[in-house]
C-alpha cells in the first residue's frame, strides 16, 4: 500500500510533462498577444488620443475605457500614460477609466483567456470589466468631487 504523504517519482515527472505540454500549447497565443499589445501602444500616439476626449463625463470614461482595454499592458505603464494624458488636459475620468480597464480588460489577451478559461467565460468576463472601468472612474471622480 502506498503512503497518502509521500510524492511519487513518476507521478511528478508525468505531471510536469502534461504542464510543459500545456505550456508549449499556449506559448504562441502568448507570444503572439505580446506582439499585439506592443504594436497597438506604439502606433496610437498620445496627441490621438488627446484629441477624442471631450467634455462629457460618460463618453469620456467610455472612450478611456476602450482604449485602454485594447491597450493592455502592465499596470506601470497605464500610470505614466495616465500622467502624460493629465498634463496634455485629459478628462481625469476618461485616465480612470483608461487605467482601471488597461489592467482588467484583456482583449488583446483574449484569444489566450479563451483557450485556457474558456470563450465564454472569458467574454463575460471582458465585458463586465469594461462596464465596471466606466462606472467606477465616474464614480471615483464624482467622489474626489465631495472632498476637493
Amino acid at each position: 500500500m502506498k503512503n497518502q504523504s509521500t510524492f511519487d517519482r513518476e507521478d511528478l515527472i508525468v505531471a510536469f510533462k502534461k504542464a510543459l505540454n500545456a505550456f508549449i500549447g499556449v506559448l504562441p497565443v502568448i507570444i503572439g498577444m505580446i506582439l499585439l499589445t506592443g504594436l497597438i501602444t506604439k502606433y496610437i500616439p498620445t496627441e490621438k488620443m488627446v484629441s477624442l476626449f471631450g467634455s462629457n463625463t460618460w463618453l469620456d470614461a467610455f472612450i478611456g475605457a476602450a482604449f485602454g482595454g485594447v491597450s493592455a499592458g502592465h499596470p506601470l505603464t497605464s500610470y505614466v500614460l495616465g500622467g502624460e494624458l493629465l498634463a496634455q488636459g485629459v478628462s481625469l475620468v476618461a485616465v480612470t477609466a483608461l487605467i482601471v480597464s488597461w489592467v482588467t480588460v484583456g482583449s488583446i489577451q483574449l484569444p489566450a483567456e479563451a483557450l485556457m478559461l474558456g470563450k465564454r467565460f472569458a467574454l463575460y468576463r471582458n465585458l463586465l470589466s469594461f462596464l465596471f472601468a466606466i462606472i467606477i472612474a465616474v464614480l471615483t471622480v464624482s467622489t474626489l468631487g465631495w472632498f476637493a
